[in-house]
């Protein structure tokens, strides 16, 4: 059993203006997390917002943190770098990084053990300052929108018509992440990648 913990960090920007936005789907996961497994209140501490469960139903004995960058999407590694630092967080296997995904379709999940950006300044920002890129993510799929730029898209608000969906891959995403707990990731990547989420 592992004495270091277990981070799992979600992408997204602060403030109100914010919280129903595309971009802060990992923050919605984290939330759903925080509340099955009865988790106390936040606090700020590593530029962001954090809280540790001890022994969470999903893996009992284990410390695992829940954490939302504050520093705004384009600097989030400056928040999760000095989280994993201080903890001594092998990010190869005790790190999840939850984050929207353009190229995921709408609803869906994808985990990864590594990979490139696509473009993600979240990611960008996180494998720049960890540097590596050999950690793990849980991609959010919100696919592409046919007419509204990447930029524009990612920061508008989940239509009405999308609540079911986007509240059915937040909790299969937490799902996901027990799996990562119980399983390991390698052996959660071959459950979550074949659901399909459904409205």
């Amino acid at each position: 059993m592992s004495s270091t913990p277990f981070v799992v960090v979600g992408l997204g920007n602060p403030g109100p203006k914010y919280a129903r936005t595309l971009h802060n789907l990992g923050f919605h996961v984290v939330d759903e997390l925080a509340r099955r497994w009865k988790a106390t209140a936040f606090s700020e501490k590593f530029k962001g917002e954090f809280v540790k469960v001890t022994s969470p139903p999903c893996a009992p004995g284990r410390d695992v943190i829940l954490f939302k960058p504050q520093t705004y999407m384009n600097l989030s590694g400056d928040a999760v770098q000095p989280l994993c630092a201080f903890f001594k967080i092998d990010v190869a296997t005790d790190l999840v990084i939850l984050v929207d995904d353009l190229d995921t379709p709408k609803g869906t999940l994808r985990l990864r053990l590594s990979g490139g950006t696509g473009g993600h300044n979240g990611l960008l920002s996180v494998g720049d300052r960890l540097g590596t890129d050999a950690y793990p993510r849980l991609r959010l799929g919100i696919g592409r929108h046919p007419h509204m730029a990447a930029d524009q898209y990612v920061l508008s608000q989940i239509p009405k018509a999308d609540d079911s969906v986007y509240l059915n891959q937040t909790l299969e995403a937490a799902e996901a992440v027990e799996l990562c707990l119980t399983q390991g990731v390698s052996k959660a990547m071959n459950t979550v990648n074949v659901r399909k989420t459904t409205p």
